[in-house]
Parts: C-alpha cells; sequence; structure tokens
C-alpha cells in the first residue's frame, strides 16, 4: 500500500510544501548562481528513472563556462568556483529537484537517478534499482556515498528497493538530515571520479569476460 500509493502522495505534497516554504531561498540562490557562476543558472541532463524512462533532471549550476585559448572547456576541477562547492557540500544544488518530484519524474527518497549512459553495464539485479522512482537522497549515499565502490553502492540501492516501507524511508531521510547537517561529502555530488568512471570500470569487466558484445547488444 505504501510503495504503490502513499509514497507518491506524500512526495507530491512534501515537495510541494517544500517548494513554497523555499521559494525566497530558491530565489536567492537563483541570484547568486547567476552572479557568480554565470547563465543558464540550471543544470540540465538526461537521467534513466522508473523503468529506465529518460527524464530531464535539473539542479543548480555549480560551475562556470571558462575555456582555453582553442575554445575548449577548462576541466571540472578547474571551473568549479569556492561557492560551487559550497552548494554541492550543503546539498542546496539539489534543491530545483524538487520540481521533478513534483511532476512524478522522481521521489524524496530512493535511488540516485545516474547517468543514462550506464544503462548497458547494470547486473540483472542491479537493474531493480530502475523499479521505483531514483530520489533526491537514497541509502546508498548516506550509507558513504563517495567512500564505497560501485559494487556495493549498487547493493545498497537494491536493498532499499527490497526493503521499500515507510520505516525504511524515515530511516534514510533522518540519515541524511544528519549527513547534511554534519557538511559531510557523503550525499554531495560531483562531476567526480567515482561516477565518471562505472562505465569505464564495468565495460573493463565485461571485455574480460567476454560478454561486452552480448550486453551492448541486449540494449
Amino acid at each position: 500500500m505504501y510503495k504503490k500509493y502513499i509514497k507518491r502522495c506524500l512526495d507530491f505534497l512534501l515537495s510541494l510544501c517544500a517548494i513554497i516554504i523555499l521559494s525566497p531561498i530558491l530565489l536567492v540562490l537563483c541570484i547568486l548562481v547567476r552572479t557568480k557562476l554565470g547563465s543558464p543558472i540550471f543544470f540540465h541532463q538526461e537521467r534513466p528513472g522508473r523503468h529506465e524512462k529518460i527524464f530531464t533532471l535539473c539542479k543548480f549550476r555549480t560551475m562556470t563556462d571558462e575555456r582555453d585559448e582553442n575554445g575548449e572547456l577548462l576541466p571540472d576541477s578547474m571551473r568549479l568556483t569556492r561557492f560551487g562547492k559550497f552548494l554541492r557540500a550543503t546539498s542546496l544544488d539539489e534543491l530545483p529537484e524538487l520540481f521533478n518530484i513534483l511532476k512524478g519524474d522522481m521521489s524524496i527518497i530512493g535511488p540516485r537517478p545516474l547517468l543514462v549512459s550506464y544503462l548497458p553495464y547494470y547486473s540483472e539485479r542491479e537493474k531493480l534499482r530502475h523499479s521505483v522512482r531514483p530520489g533526491l537522497t537514497g541509502l546508498a549515499q548516506v550509507s558513504g556515498r563517495n567512500f564505497i565502490d560501485w559494487d556495493r553502492r549498487m547493493e545498497k540501492d537494491v536493498e532499499y528497493v527490497e526493503n521499500l516501507t515507510f520505516a525504511m524511508d524515515l530511516k534514510v531521510l533522518w540519515m541524511t538530515v544528519q549527513t547534511v547537517l554534519g557538511h559531510s561529502e557523503e550525499v554531495a555530488e560531483d562531476t567526480n571520479a567515482v561516477e565518471g568512471n562505472f562505465a569505464e570500470i564495468r565495460k573493463k569487466r565485461l571485455e574480460e569476460t567476454g560478454s561486452l558484445e552480448k550486453k551492448e547488444a541486449a540494449f
């Protein structure tokens, strides 16, 4: 009952209330991002949601568009400013995702939506993470997101899906509050070597087992 009906109703009501209550903060952040980082204010990227349906994730941008003499974007580390790091460390850059939750693309609690390019590299068990809506925060994030390897992180996502209850969501929500208030980097989205390497790690593993061609054909 909770997973099928109540969770979505709570997501809608809570995200709507949060947008209304946080609207002054959202407005201030829009002004600061525009002033300090430029335009556009928001970062949009396609991500897979429930049943692998693609949706457009919305976040505050955290990097500039600085380029080298050849017009090429500078490395992420050089474009990430102190203000951008602050947005990530406090998870304020994630606030626009409240609109994704309101629309039904996402949930407050659930596996984080990763890159579309990762889809061919999940195991059959790991694909269970896409049987629910992706979340603003999730069990993997509060279990040490940037400090556990991909296999354990995916296992945490599956563990969440297999044990999805109201009590589980309350637990993850409470752990998220503790993590954010503690200014931990565990829930801070970064451009990050961890996330960026997933496809490469799995591709290498599949090549070593000789099953890459079969995986890509199936995708």
